[in-house]
């Protein structure tokens, strides 16, 4: 037991309290199975100020709260970027890698200290669990679906939302993942068919899988990207440099058969981005990843093949070819990979869809997957009198 009268917080400043930040979930989540700590350079790559170009224009910081004798309890992040003063409504600021022993004393102070901080900073609310970068790690409250995470998605016990809620949090917007197993591959929707079989039976259109080494598509990964994501809120363009050290770092565990482009008379249009869940084999890891570890992954990897899981990354098609088919064709294309006697994985996840985007949910449903964990990012609003408005729709009135 702790005495609450004697809760205080702590500024991680230096190796020790950086340690403990990153060891106290472990602590917090002994005894449950299903919980996974993310590499500790993952998480270091988010806090690098140098490194994280997010937070080249911004600051962030981190705290652990504390009892009387030292036992830890809880931690936080605080965060924003230059993006966080372009928000459509008010400047909002971030809170993430937020972990709480069922408190609700604990969690408002570690709230308090946050929101006091971005307060400072002329910010005017602040979402969370977020953090400074992509969509697609460390994102989200889970409320439901409590399975075993795909690799830097959060798992958190069920109060959180709870902790969250009391406080005064509301949800700006959920989160979902599809899942579908690959024994049954009758399921697809119909739409998918009529409007896919079209598209691959012209010439004028191909489809094609990645090429390990072949830089040209990081330059059409670029290009795709920056058209096909360029009306979402937050969604900055990514540079040819900037897709070339993506394609870098992930070449390493690519599977050629999960990446698929698509191109109008060579021109690209279209990408469908999937790889497997290696989260599978770093769970195992406990955070290190030393070179006894590496070797372990590679192994399990390459060699055991011990990933049965695949993780829907990004899905994307340029806006003067949307609803022509392009979508379903590029499905259908995926759907002829899985059918192969050589394609050994059983279930596939389709991560973070917002419900604010109800065409990529129909996606989902069309590659037949079911919602099977529902994540929300929370928003506070610092003014307690002002209107709170969920997260606006996007691709409204487009349609399949």
């Amino acid at each position: 037991m702790f005495s609450p009268s004697r809760l205080r917080i702590t500024e991680v400043t230096d190796a020790i309290t950086t340690k403990e930040f990153n060891d106290f979930p472990a602590w917090l989540y002994r005894g449950e199975s299903k919980w996974s700590r993310p590499l500790d350079a993952s998480v270091a790559e988010i806090f690098d100020v140098i490194h994280n170009k997010h937070l080249h224009n911004g600051m962030i910081i981190r705290w652990i709260a504390q009892d009387g004798s030292g036992q830890s309890l809880g931690r936080i992040a605080a965060f924003y970027t230059e993006d966080s003063f372009r928000q459509i409504d008010m400047p909002t600021g971030g809170i993430g890698f937020f972990d709480s022993v069922n408190d609700q004393e604990v969690a408002a102070l570690l709230f308090d200290t946050a929101k006091d901080w971005l307060k400072e900073h002329h910010l005017e609310a602040m979402d969370g669990p977020v953090n400074p970068g992509m969509r697609d790690a460390f994102w989200g409250c889970l409320v439901d679906g409590f399975h075993e995470p795909v690799f830097n998605m959060p798992y958190n016990f069920p109060y959180y939302g709870e902790l969250f809620e009391t406080y005064g949090f509301k949800n700006y917007f959920n989160q979902y993942t599809y899942q579908r197993t690959f024994e049954d591959v009758s399921n697809l929707h119909p739409v998918v068919f009529r409007t896919a079989k079209r598209i691959l039976s012209s010439p004028d259109y191909q489809f094609k899988l990645i090429e390990k080494g072949n830089k040209q598509f990081a330059m059409d990964f670029c290009t795709i990207y920056n058209k096909a994501w360029s009306k979402f809120t937050g969604t900055k363009d990514i540079t040819e440099h900037e897709a070339l050290t993506l394609l870098k770092t992930m070449e390493p565990v690519i599977d050629k058969r999960l990446v698929i482009f698509g191109y109008h008379m060579g021109k690209p249009i279209g990408f469908f981005i999937n790889m497997p869940d290696i989260g599978q084999i770093t769970k195992k890891f406990n955070g290190k990843f030393h070179w006894y570890n590496k070797l372990r992954f590679f192994w399990d990897l390459k060699v055991l093949h011990r990933v049965d899981r695949v993780i829907g990354l990004i899905f994307g098609v340029i806006p003067e070819f949307q609803n022509k088919g392009v979508e379903g064709a590029l499905i259908l294309f995926f759907q002829e990979q899985i059918l192969k006697p050589s394609f050994k994985y059983k279930t596939f996840e389709l991560n973070w869809i917002g419900d604010f985007n109800p065409v990529m949910m129909k996606v989902a449903e069309f590659i037949g997957g079911s919602i099977y964990k529902t994540h929300v990012t929370y928003r506070y609003l610092f003014d307690r009198n002002a209107e709170f408005t969920r997260a606006p729709l996007v691709n409204q009135g487009e349609k399949i």
